[in-house]
Parts: structure tokens; C-alpha cells; sequence
């Protein structure tokens, strides 16, 4: 009968440790994993000590049964601080270990000293083996290590039942009955049922209340059962790599995002893959260099997908990356309507701001009788001097330079709304007195421009401005006003302004003289570089100078 119970609890723990094998998930406790694999151990020993023919059989399947007592209540221990939210330090840890260890190695003692038995023998009695034992001083190592790793746990459900909110309440009391049935089974068994061990069954019930605990601890683990719906819910892709940017896997919804992510092969790196190599080597490596630089979009048929990358750990040590894949085409295709309403109202807002300078222009130029026209006529004429510069390939001028520039050829004069009307409005040459009062309005028009512009966003448009406004009567030998600046002191934009501006002053009629021909026009443009032109810039005025001509030809 007796052998039967020690047989019964043997195949009982093992079924059990099968079971938990078949619901094992990795968000389960290591210390619970070794509860189950050792209790089917613990209990083979004490079938095995109930069989046992001779002395030499009985010690050894007596040092088995010992496992349990010095490692499975440990265990049992470790998982009760786990599961408490307890954290023990790793060198507690290894100091439980170690004392487990030291009584674990004492029990092999026996026949060579007396530290853990003083004396056995052995019986045969109804069919069963029985060790007679007379305890050493290691034994009461042990009773004290046992009661110790009991009070502890106890001391951590109470602790964790008074401080942990976190902490599931029903688990805590599932792990508070198989300490109080293996106190009562270790210590009162012997007293109940003599000759008859009571820890198998209490490894058994222990077993039975752990495999609860695990079935409840799935449902608490945010971080795992988050990730689990994640991963089969079936709408987010992963990718991870280490940080050799090795591959190392992906689901299913990565590869139908990624269809290339098929040809890859695990450990493989991505660099010996062109298309993935281009894809995700560049992002990889953004990140690397700045964990801020972690967002990326990516477009896949008619779907836009947001990816996001992070470190993959190991634990707390970084092992490589993980990216995330989630569809944005929602998001992607409102965030693109609302740009392209915010682009809209912005250029009516900028149309709107240009036609109201393009009007003050208008309205100084209507101040002067002499110049009437210049405004438009020198816009059209950096534009196509523009145009010819853009062609030389050695200049490489930026878009957005061109464009300022063309928006703000029109500004160029408004320093003249500054200047007395009896000097702008007077029909012949000026006196030396005339035109140092008329010079002024170079740095009116920068100061005025800049007062306009100010609260503009666009300081490259606003800088430009301000250059053409103030220093489009510079000359390149450093003869002209108002600064005297000489070479590339002067702006590159009051450079190519000066060209226009002249250029339009000869071959337009003035109240103080007529229309000059071209080619006397072109004559003395020609002989000015170097002097009052930019030399630079005398290959895209004679590359110009054809479509300033026609130009200026439609205009009469």
C-alpha cells in the first residue's frame, strides 16, 4: 500500500510536469519551470528508497529524495519573491545557492564521516525499505535552512498581501497553502503516519496549485499578453536584426509589407541583400547614431505604413534592433489633405503679401515720372538672367535663391518713397546736392524692407530683399554707393540686380532722354564688367542678352 502512495505521487508529478510543459509560456518564472522538473526527481527518489534491496541502493535513492529538501524549497522561495514583485539582488541569490549546495554535498557523506548521519542501517519491514537514521550536526543545518527558506516566503506573501496593490491577491494566496501543507507534511508527517513520507504528496499539491498560478499569471503579465494580441492580432508587423545587422526573424505581417524579407535567411546579414540593404541599413543606422531619429514612413501599394524602431533587449543588455510596423494610410492620407489645405491658404496668404509690396512698389514708382514701367521690365530682366545662370553648371545656384530673388526684384526702388518729391519728380539731370539726397534711397529701401518682413518666417527671402534694396547701386571696383563695397563684398543678388537695373535705365526712355539701341546699350554693359559689373557674370548677360533684346522689342 505504502509503495503504491510513493508510486502513485512519482507518476501523478510527472503527469503533472507534462501538462505544464504543454502550457509553458516564456513569461513564465524560471524558478516555477524547476519546480516542476525537480519534484518528478524528488519523487523518484522516495519510490526508489521504498524499493531499495540494499544498504549502498537505499543511501543513494536517499541523496535523490534530499534534492528536494535543499533545492525545491528553495525554489519554491525564489518564486514566491517573483511573483511578490520582490527583487532579491543576484548575490542573495547565489548565497541561497551556495547553502543549499554545502548541505546538498553533506548528504552524500554517509559511510565516510558523520557530518550529515552519524549512523545508518537498513531494513526490510512488510515488503519496504527503511533507512534507520542517527542524525549529525549538517542535519540540523538542514532543518534550520528549511524553516528558514519557509519563513521567508511566508515573511513575503504577508509583506507583498500589506504593501504590493500590484500584486494579484488570489495569487498570494494560492502560493500561502502549499508552504502551509509542506510545514505540516515536513515536519508533522512523521508524527501522523510514522515510517511514511508525506512530502511527495505536498510536491504534488504544491504542483497542482503552481499550475493555477501560472494560468493566472498569462492574464496579469501586461507586457507579454500586449505583445501576444499584437503579434497574432495580425494587423503589426516586426522585423529584428542584431547589431551586426545580422536578420533574425519576422511574422507575417513584416513580410507581406516587406515580400523581399522571403529570399532572407536567418543570421545572414542584410547587407549581402541590395533591396533590403537600401531599405533598412539606412534607418538602422540613423538610429543608431540618434535614438530620436526612430520614425520612419514607408509606402507599399496603396498603403502607407509607419515604422518604429527600437533596441532589442536581451534582458537588460541591448542585443540589436526591432522594428515595428504598424498601417498609417488613415493618419498619412488626413495629415496629407491637411497639408495640402494649410499649402493652399499659405500661397493665397503669399499671393496676397506679394501683390500688397508689388503694389507699394507700384505706388513709389508712380512718384517718379521718369522711370514709369521699371519695376515690371527689371523683374522680367532678372528673370532672365536668372534663367541663363541657372544653365552654368559650375555656379549651381540654389531654387530657392532663384525664386527670392525674382520675388524680390520688384523691392529694389522702395527707398525712393523716402525722397523729396521736387528731387524724384524733377524732369532733367540732378545737381551733386540732388543726387546725395536721391542716393539715400538704397539703405530707406533696405531699412523699410526689412520693417515689412520682419515677422515673415523666411529669412532667406527676407535677407535677399534687404541686399537687393540696399545694394543694387554697389560697383564691383568699389566706386559705388552706399557702402563703397567692392568684389564679392557685394551680395551676389545686388550683383545680378545692378545688370537688370541699368540695363533697363539705358534702353528705356527717360524724361531726359530717349530710347538707347541696343547695341550702344549692349557697348557700354559689356565695357562695365570688371568695372561697375560683376566679370562673373558677363557669360549669362551675353547668353541673355538675345531674350532681353526680344524682350524689350515686344514692349514697343
Amino acid at each position: 500500500m505504502i509503495d503504491t502512495y510513493y508510486l502513485t505521487a512519482f507518476i501523478i508529478s510527472a503527469i503533472l510536469t507534462g501538462v505544464y510543459m504543454f502550457v509553458w509560456h516564456k513569461h513564465y518564472d524560471v524558478h516555477i519551470t524547476l519546480l516542476f522538473a525537480l519534484v518528478p526527481v524528488v519523487n523518484l527518489g522516495f519510490l526508489l528508497v521504498s524499493r531499495s534491496q540494499s544498504l549502498e541502493e537505499a543511501i543513494i535513492a536517499n541523496v535523490i529524495s534530499y534534492i528536494g529538501g535543499c533545492y525545491l524549497q528553495l525554489m519554491i522561495m525564489l518564486a514566491v519573491f517573483s511573483l511578490c514583485h520582490i527583487h532579491l539582488s543576484r548575490w542573495i541569490k547565489t548565497a541561497f545557492f551556495t547553502l543549499s549546495t554545502v548541505v546538498f554535498l553533506s548528504t552524500l557523506t554517509p559511510g565516510r564521516s558523520g557530518l550529515f548521519y552519524k549512523s545508518l542501517s537498513f531494513t526490510r519491514e512488510n515488503g519496504l525499505s527503511v533507512l534507520h537514521k542517527e542524525y549529525g550536526p549538517m542535519h540540523h543545518v538542514f532543518l534550520g535552512m528549511v524553516v528558514l527558506y519557509f519563513v521567508l516566503s511566508w515573511s513575503a506573501i504577508f509583506y507583498a498581501l500589506a504593501k504590493k496593490k500590484q500584486v494579484s491577491r488570489k495569487i498570494l494566496i494560492l502560493m500561502f497553502l502549499p508552504e502551509i501543507v509542506g510545514m505540516v507534511c515536513y515536519f508533522g508527517g512523521r508524527l501522523i503516519l510514522p515510517g511514511l513520507e508525506l512530502m511527495p504528496a505536498a510536491y504534488v499539491f504544491a504542483q497542482l496549485v503552481y499550475l493555477i498560478i501560472v494560468h493566472r499569471i498569462g492574464l496579469y503579465d501586461i507586457t507579454d499578453t500586449a505583445v501576444d494580441t499584437l503579434v497574432q492580432a495580425g494587423d503589426t508587423g516586426f522585423i529584428t536584426f542584431d547589431l551586426g545587422h545580422h536578420y533574425l526573424a519576422s511574422n507575417q505581417t513584416a513580410r507581406s509589407v516587406f515580400p523581399n524579407l522571403e529570399e532572407m535567411t536567418v543570421d545572414f546579414s542584410v547587407r549581402r541583400y541590395r533591396r533590403m540593404k537600401d531599405q533598412f541599413l539606412p534607418w538602422l543606422d540613423a538610429y543608431a547614431r540618434n535614438q530620436s531619429d526612430s520614425r520612419h514612413h514607408y509606402k507599399y501599394g496603396d498603403k502607407t505604413y509607419e515604422i518604429n524602431i527600437s533596441w532589442l533587449y536581451n534582458g537588460k543588455r541591448i542585443k540589436g534592433y526591432e522594428l515595428v510596423i504598424t498601417d498609417d494610410t488613415q493618419d498619412q492620407n488626413q495629415i496629407e489633405w491637411l497639408d495640402a489645405e494649410v499649402e493652399k491658404k499659405t500661397a493665397h496668404i503669399v499671393e496676397m503679401h506679394n501683390q500688397l509690396i508689388l503694389g507699394m512698389a507700384t505706388m513709389v514708382e508712380s512718384r517718379d515720372n521718369s522711370t514709369g514701367g521699371h519695376i515690371k521690365r527689371t523683374s522680367e530682366g532678372v528673370k532672365i538672367l536668372i534663367d541663363r545662370l541657372k544653365r552654368d553648371r559650375s555656379r549651381k545656384l540654389d531654387d530657392d535663391f532663384c525664386k527670392n530673388l525674382i520675388k524680390a526684384a520688384p523691392m529694389h526702388d522702395l527707398g525712393k518713397i523716402a525722397v523729396d518729391d521736387k528731387i524724384l519728380r524733377k524732369p532733367g539731370r540732378f545737381t551733386p546736392e540732388e543726387f546725395e539726397k536721391m542716393k539715400a534711397h538704397a539703405p530707406e529701401g533696405a531699412r523699410i524692407v526689412h520693417e515689412i518682413l520682419k515677422n515673415t518666417d523666411d529669412e532667406e527671402f527676407k535677407v535677399i530683399a534687404e541686399n537687393v534694396a540696399h545694394y543694387h547701386h554697389e560697383r564691383w571696383d568699389g566706386t559705388g554707393y552706399p557702402e563703397g563695397l567692392k568684389g564679392e563684398e557685394i551680395p551676389l543678388e545686388a550683383r545680378i540686380m545692378a545688370i537688370a537695373d541699368v540695363y533697363d535705365a539705358l534702353v528705356s526712355k527717360r524724361v531726359y532722354k530717349e530710347k538707347m539701341p541696343f547695341d550702344k546699350a549692349n557697348e557700354i554693359i559689356e565695357s562695365g564688367m570688371g568695372t561697375q559689373f560683376d566679370p562673373s557674370l558677363s557669360e549669362a548677360y551675353r547668353t541673355a542678352r538675345p531674350y532681353l533684346e526680344n524682350y524689350y522689342s515686344g514692349l514697343e
